[in-house]
């Protein structure tokens, strides 16, 4: 019996991951992004495994080294970040929040992903320069750019504030302080965005020392 040779379209054909596969993929970025809050770059796999809820050889099946989870969580953190993004700038843009209201809402919702925490995880063997990253950083700079053009179109926005000068406070502020004392840090974070923010309307009350950061100055120094 002859059997008819696959159609192009069929060799082509890639199976999709299973849900449970990606559930488990999803997991394991989670509790790397919690445990990376907790411990910093040095965070232990067998214990990203544990939280995860799945076993080592899953984890490892995902990800083929330390480095490698790193790199994914930073890329799904940074992704988010850009989804707050468009979410402010679609509520901006449906007359539901005004311009500096949409800053203010991307700014609190991008501070709860911790972004300050993956900060020292650039500094390691971490290749911030992979195309992957660089992409989603694009994406995620024309976003909060869009927001604080619109603020600054407005009126709202004091106009010697950029990108960088943003991200650099959010950075800041979220960033875990050493020692077990500053445990309960996070209960502060959205109060004193809150006074950086209202620092931030326009009209401004003294000048800025400096020029205003961009995030390519940033990632170069």
């Amino acid at each position: 019996m002859v059997t008819a040779a696959p159609t192009e379209p069929q060799q082509r054909r890639t199976p999709r991951p299973r849900a449970d596969a990606l559930r488990n993929r999803e997991r394991i970025l989670a509790a790397a992004r919690e445990l990376l809050v907790e411990h910093g770059s040095d965070l232990p796999l067998d214990e990203v495994a544990r939280r995860a809820g799945v076993g080592n050889a899953t984890l490892y099946r995902n990800f083929k080294d330390r480095g490698d989870l790193m790199h994914h969580v930073v890329l799904a953190v940074t992704d988010r970040i850009t989804e707050h993004a468009d979410k402010a700038l679609a509520a901006q843009e449906t007359g539901e929040s005004g311009a500096f209201a949409a800053l203010r809402t991307f700014v609190h919702a991008a501070a709860d992903e911790r972004i300050g925490a993956l900060c020292p995880t650039l500094q390691t063997t971490f290749d911030k320069d992979h195309p992957d990253l660089l992409a989603s950083l694009q994406r995620l700079t024309s976003g909060v750019e869009d927001l604080i053009g619109r603020a600054h179109a407005a009126g709202e926005l004091r106009p010697d504030i950029g990108v960088g000068d943003l991200m650099v406070a959010l950075s800041q502020l979220t960033r875990p302080l050493p020692g077990k004392a500053c445990l309960d840090f996070d209960r502060f974070v959205h109060r004193h965005l809150q006074l950086f923010l209202d620092g931030l309307m326009a009209p401004a009350r003294s000048e800025l020392p400096g020029e205003a950061a961009t995030l390519e100055g940033l990632r170069e120094g």
